[in-house]
């Protein structure tokens, strides 16, 4: 058995994020998988450097409506067996918001969640996706599959993932009616690995960049690392890298036992 370690941020553009020393971090940090969401970008504007990075393949899903928004990518060392780029609905799929991975031991989803509060036609797809994923990922459960699930969910689930949880009630992101999503996603079975390690208050992952409010920690955790609770016996540790700058979120992490260590 092997520690890896698995990271996941919300870069908020992959090209912004390279010219503040995205690739130098990268190999500083040397995560055996890295999950990027937020991309903004297609491949083929990508650099070499960016694409290619020393000891990783990498995998994208780029938004088909339109350039500049979503995406997601991942940085592997190990081999997946089988990558798919959503969950075969075109409606979801075509913003580029998923990459899934098969490790054998456990499939990887890397998901950017999208956002609802733009409008309540965006607060319906949002919820829509939640509920196409569920779906997807019990379908595996059912077959006995481990699943890991990491990304910016785009919801703070309890009183204790935000700063302000009052004034922000009605507020996308903390609305009743997202939380209860992640309370049914729990009860399916899944585990926030981050609870697992940590109770306490203060830890965010996104911060509002227009206020200021990193540097108050007035802040939301949004982003997660959950896996199936099968697989949860494997969690070693689950951290937040609120130190790392370059986006309005921070990277978050996990390390696992696994025998998939190729």
């Amino acid at each position: 058995m092997k520690t890896i370690r698995l990271y996941s941020w919300n870069v908020n553009g992959i090209r912004a994020v390279h010219k503040k020393g995205f690739v130098d971090w990268v190999l500083k940090e040397n995560p055996d998988i890295l999950c990027l969401q937020e991309t903004k970008a297609h491949p083929d504007q990508l650099t070499k450097e960016l694409i290619s990075i020393n000891g990783y393949q990498s995998f994208f899903s780029s938004s088909k409506v339109k350039k500049g928004y979503s995406g997601v990518a991942v940085y592997s060392k190990l081999n997946p067996v089988d990558v798919k780029y959503g969950f075969d609905i075109p409606r979801f799929d075509d913003e580029g918001r998923t990459l899934i991975l098969d490790y054998k031991e456990f499939f990887l989803f890397n998901i950017y969640f999208p956002n609802g509060k733009m409008s309540e036609e965006r607060l319906k797809y949002k919820l829509d996706f939640y509920d196409a994923f569920l779906e997807y990922v019990n379908k595996l459960i059912q077959q006995g599959r481990k699943v890991i699930v990491c990304g910016d969910v785009n919801t703070a689930h309890k009183e204790i993932d935000l700063a302000r949880p009052k004034e922000n009630e009605k507020t996308s992101g903390f609305l009743p009616i997202e939380r209860q999503w992640i309370d049914k996603f729990l009860a399916n079975g899944f585990v926030d690995t981050f609870r697992m390690f940590n109770d306490q208050p203060g830890n965010y992952t996104w911060w509002d960049m227009q206020t200021r409010a990193r540097e108050r920690n007035v802040g939301w955790r949004i982003d997660y690392f959950f896996v199936s609770g099968n697989f949860k016996d494997k969690v070693k540790n689950a951290f937040i890298l609120s130190d790392v700058m370059g986006s309005d979120h921070c990277p978050i992490g996990i390390e696992i036992l696994t025998d998939t260590a190729n």
